[in-house]
């Protein structure tokens, strides 16, 4: 009788290399030709992005295989040794870990502590004790921080929106050089698959997005809504050097996953991903390095909010605000430190109501309509062009017209985050449950 196991990997790279995701390309084939069926495509759950020890992309992944006793053994032990030797093991703070789960049906404590780990911050003993109550196993490397996001990857089944990414992979000569694929075929892919594929192209100033900058193995990697959708678009890139592989994820990326709405700005939280509704309560204020700064309250607190530079535009439309909008911002807590508070840093902000901009202007001359200048306080104004007089003139109150929008806006794809929902996802959200992959899926 044929058993399901799943298997969650997470943290084998590093800042000098290496990918999770590679390593699960790798245990596709072998666990293909071990005879085991995929019920699921590779699932790439990335996790909470602001914790502080995340990796690079802070992505996990889960392989769900059905099959006999014996081969689930092996792939078991296939997995231990395919992790062992392409992690970067050697680096600092690549700590490994492989959680094992066999069972048709997942427990609702794994889809909630996979929830958590997305939205918060978990513990490494909270996952130990899941683990030893469901009998699931786990084997860490060094100090094992990685089996956090392994069990997240297990308990992740994507039951809700989810989005697909066909990830190709470079040779082992070409890693650590500059990546070779021809623009011109990826604005050609971005033009014809816009609107089922996302984020490929920078549309601000062009730049290639589907090719990372990082020292890892990646040389392309398309996201789109379907997995045929993606397949199709990698099929249409150029790339001016040797594929060595490439395999199709169903992912969280591009959902706001990580997002958890909450009542009150008094419970924003270190390190936790929010959705909080405030009243601008001060002018912007841009700082050094031209990031800006919005201070935004409700009855329960206040909090700075920040828009860094690479946000680019995004920026001015913080600057635009004003105290007495109402917005509702999205964004992770950076903790306090030395004199910098509690801070918001924004993904993306909806304005819901624009309050007036009036502003105080000086007379107008009677006599030649000139724009009169003050005398001094209580004085009245002086016409600079006739020298007419008014000593009871006064400053006339005047409503200028807002250079901002209602509505949600988003920094340019180059700022969004993995799990950003761009605009081009909104109302075309989905749910789901596995997937038994369609071929073809990967290559070799």
């Amino acid at each position: 009788m044929s058993r399901v196991l799943h298997i969650g990997i997470d943290d084998t790279d590093s800042p000098r290399g290496g990918c999770t995701t590679y390593i699960a390309a790798l245990l596709v084939e072998k666990f293909s030709r071990m005879g085991l069926t995929f019920i699921d495509y590779p699932n790439l759950v990335r996790l909470n992005p602001n914790v502080p020890w995340k990796t690079r992309g802070n992505g996990a992944v889960c392989l769900r295989v059905t099959g006999a006793a014996e081969p689930l053994e092996e792939a078991k032990k296939s997995t231990m040794e395919t992790v062992e030797k392409e992690a970067d093991l050697e680096c600092a703070g690549t700590d490994p870990g492989i959680v094992f789960y066999e069972g048709r049906r997942l427990p609702e404590e794994f889809q909630g502590f996979a929830k958590r780990t997305i939205q918060d911050v978990v513990t490494q003993k909270q996952a130990s004790s899941l683990i030893k109550k469901f009998g699931a196993e786990a084997f860490a490397f060094k100090e094992g921080r990685g089996v956090i996001g392994a069990l997240a990857a297990v308990g992740e089944n994507l039951r809700g929106d989810h989005t697909y990414e066909f990830i190709t992979y470079r040779t082992h000569k070409s890693l650590g050089t500059p990546r070779r694929v021809d623009k011109a075929s990826v604005l050609r892919m971005d033009e014809k698959t816009r609107g089922i594929t996302f984020n490929n192209v920078n549309a601000d100033d062009g730049r290639i997005l589907i090719t990372p900058r990082g020292p890892d193995p990646i040389l392309y990697g398309i996201r789109g809504e379907y997995p045929e959708t993606v397949r199709e678009a990698g099929s249409m890139i150029v790339a001016q050097e040797e594929v060595e592989r490439w395999a199709i994820f169903r992912t969280n990326q591009g959902t706001d996953a990580h997002l958890r709405r909450i009542r009150g700005i008094r419970r924003v939280r270190p390190y936790s991903p929010v959705v909080v509704r405030g009243i601008v309560s001060s002018m912007p204020r841009t700082i050094q390095g031209g990031h800006v700064i919005l201070a935004i309250s409700d009855s329960t607190g206040s909090v700075d909010c920040a828009a860094y530079e690479p946000t680019k535009e995004f920026r001015n439309v913080v600057r635009r605000l004003i105290p007495g909008d109402m917005v509702e911002v999205y964004g992770g807590g950076r903790p306090a430190f030395s004199t910098r508070p509690l801070t918001i840093n924004l993904e993306k902000i909806r304005i819901m109501h624009l309050g007036k901009n009036v502003v105080h202007e000086s007379p107008f001359c009677r006599n030649c309509g000139k724009r009169m200048k003050s005398m001094g306080r209580s004085k009245g104004y002086r016409c600079p062009k006739c020298g007419q007089r008014d000593p009871k003139a006064e400053k006339l109150l005047s409503e200028v017209e807002r250079d901002v929008s209602l509505g949600l806006h988003i920094p340019p794809p180059r700022a969004q985050r993995h799990l950003t929902k761009p605009l081009s996802r909104y109302g075309i959200e989905k749910t789901g449950l596995a997937v038994a992959p369609r071929e073809p899926w990967h290559y070799p």
